[in-house]
């Protein structure tokens, strides 16, 4: 709804990108996926997610270490009886950890005495972005292929791959699969901003996203609409608008 608030004054985005569950919104904002379709893909994604592992599983938020020694902590704890998988890169210091819960509490350990400024278990009970939700994406492709796409008419940002998805077909495995894939949010932002970008607008719930951006965004600039006044932000698309990256 506030991206058509601000489509209705004018002001039209050159990318949009979602994470996680916000690649379906974002699909709907460029016109390739229906309000209505998205809805109802949103449901069955949640129903499939969490049936498949019920209880046991989650994600984990580690801060203060980068990606190359929250994979070698990984490496010493994954196996059959203990799963866990790096799930989220979200900035160069930040990444979220899914699998189980026994499986995570041990990387969080090493990850402490490794010297992680925090270890947050997050409230969801599904470890999503990982191989453990390999079959329900693959359920909800099935009910994808039912579903009319289209090419999308603002370049979308996959935020599994950081790269623009050009075709329906792509665009539907993206949103189908991102459940199961790695989210590299921290290349995605750094992707709009090395074409271009410089103007980065997250829409509600939350900022937190905004606080990742500003990382990046180091000669533009990063607000959240909520926390923003109208005008501004059309004022500030429109002055975004004629720079076209």
């Amino acid at each position: 709804a506030c991206a058509r608030l601000l489509q209705a004054h004018g002001c039209v985005p050159d990318y949009v990108a979602g994470l996680s569950i916000g690649a379906y919104p974002a699909a709907v904002i460029c016109d390739a996926l229906a309000f209505d379709d998205a809805v109802r893909l949103v449901a069955l994604r949640g129903e499939l997610m969490q049936s498949a592992w019920p209880q046991g599983y989650g994600m984990t938020a580690v801060i203060g270490l980068d990606q190359t020694q929250i994979e070698a902590l990984i490496g010493q704890v994954h196996g059959p009886s203990s799963p866990v998988f790096l799930a989220n890169i979200n900035a160069d210091n930040q990444m979220v950890i899914s699998g189980s819960s026994e499986a995570m509490r041990q990387v969080g350990q090493l990850a402490k005495a490794a010297g992680a400024a925090a270890i947050k278990r997050l409230a969801v009970s599904v470890p999503s972005h990982c191989a453990l939700l390999q079959a329900p994406a693959q359920q909800l492709a099935e009910a994808f292929s039912r579903v009319e796409l289209k090419t999308p008419k603002v370049r979308y940002l996959s935020g599994s791959t950081a790269r623009p998805v050009l075709n329906a077909e792509k665009l539907r495995d993206d949103l189908a699969f991102n459940m199961c894939r790695v989210i590299d949010w921290r290349s995605t932002v750094e992707t709009a901003y090395e074409r271009g970008v410089r103007l980065h607008i997250e829409l509600p719930p939350g900022a937190v996203l905004t606080g990742l951006a500003r990382k990046v965004f180091q000669q533009g600039t990063a607000l959240a609409f909520q926390a923003a006044r109208l005008d501004s932000l059309v004022a500030l698309s429109r002055e975004e608008g004629r720079r076209s990256p």
